[in-house]
């Protein structure tokens, strides 16, 4: 696969802010989907046409992206974008191709062709098509080696209400986001952006200036705020897909919060950051190692659990906050290692060990 590619060298400048909507699938017909392709929604923002640089940016990229068409047996349908990583592959969301049966996609220079469902991650939102006959000639698009600073100027590729082959500009807003997934489990290590994304964005790819992937587009949360699967995350996942096998997730089994001021003084808790263990899962990896809440008591009016571990390290990793941990386990850690969990219990430090499971089926 092509992800590690060397970047390919892409000039943005002069990008202004965009407004972001909801991201997600759109069912056919909201707009003209068999319009032209090659009709783009450029919004370079800057005022000016031809050479401008967003438009550049796209168009040394948008070769790679695709929208997708998915309809379902009792023919129903819903459509997103998608990219290549390589000639035969190319990701998208999970939610743009749940309850298909039938997938098909098209180039800005192609008409549209059937393609197939290699796997999908509900954990991660992400999917991979492959297509037998990509376009000749297209480069597939590489992923950036770590998470762009705060501030890094980004363009989102898709195809927004059907309008294929639109582009936004905006900025890098924020690193390290965590999104809800399945079963009350969280998608970790995301980034957070404010180019604007709308229905039929999702699985579109989030870009730099050098034309790299910082993640998958995947939802949008209000005005300004949109967020993607990150580079690193999908470099784990979707190599497993590629390959036809299920992506394991590790799974501590525990139910966490971030120590928060009312929760440091209702347990007595170092206010130091940390993440608290409210509960552990029966049965789970945890189960017989990490402690939860034992008792309940009443802090400014509110019922608060307290008694429970408060992790500070997984490793030699420091875990401030939950959105931390999850991003350690997410891009550090398999099912089936044993980490070591340093924590404070009953006012005293210590450091145990945890083998890690695998997350439950989602369906389960």
């Amino acid at each position: 696969m092509k992800l590690d590619s060397p970047s390919r060298r892409r000039v943005l400048g002069a990008l202004g802010a965009a407004a972001a909507g909801i991201a997600g699938c759109q069912s056919p017909g909201r707009s003209d989907p068999d319009a032209d392709p090659g009709s783009t929604g450029v919004d370079d923002q800057t005022g000016s046409t031809g050479e401008s640089a967003v438009s550049e940016a796209y168009g040394s990229a948008a070769d790679a992206v695709a929208s997708i068409r998915v309809y379902a047996d009792d023919g129903s349908g819903s459509q997103g974008s998608g990219f290549l990583v390589d000639d035969r592959h190319l990701v998208t969301n999970e939610h743009v191709v749940a309850g298909g049966s039938e997938y098909h996609v098209r180039f800005a220079d192609t008409g549209w062709r059937e393609v197939s469902l290699v796997g999908a991650d509900v954990y991660s939102d992400l999917a991979v098509l492959r297509i037998d006959d990509s376009p000749s000639g297209t480069t597939p698009l590489s992923f950036v080696d770590s998470d762009p600073p705060v501030g890094t100027q980004v363009v989102a590729i898709g195809n927004p209400f059907g309008l294929a082959g639109s582009v936004s500009a905006g900025i890098v807003s924020g690193v390290d986001r965590t999104l809800e997934s399945a079963n009350n489990f969280s998608i970790a290590d995301a980034v957070q952006t404010d180019a604007a994304v709308n229905p039929g964005n999702s699985g579109g790819p989030l870009v730099t200036v050098d034309g790299d992937v910082v993640g998958v587009i995947s939802a949008g949360g209000g005005d300004n705020v949109a967020f993607a699967v990150s580079a690193a995350l999908t470099q784990r996942v979707v190599p497993t897909l590629v390959g036809g096998d299920e992506y394991e997730h590790s799974y501590m089994g525990v139910v966490l919060q971030d120590v928060t001021p009312r929760l440091a003084e209702a347990g007595r808790i170092d206010p130091e950051a940390g993440v608290y263990i409210d509960r552990v899962v029966e049965g789970g990896p945890s189960d017989g190692v990490l402690q939860g809440s034992d008792r309940n008591v009443v802090q400014s009016g509110v019922e608060v659990g307290v008694g429970g571990d408060v992790i500070r390290r997984l490793n030699d990793t420091r875990t401030p906050t939950r959105q931390e941990l999850s991003t350690f386990l997410a891009l550090e850690t398999s099912p089936g290692d044993t980490i070591d969990v340093t924590l404070d219990r009953d006012g005293q430090r210590q450091t145990v060990q945890l083998p890690l499971g695998t997350r439950p089926d989602p369906s389960s």
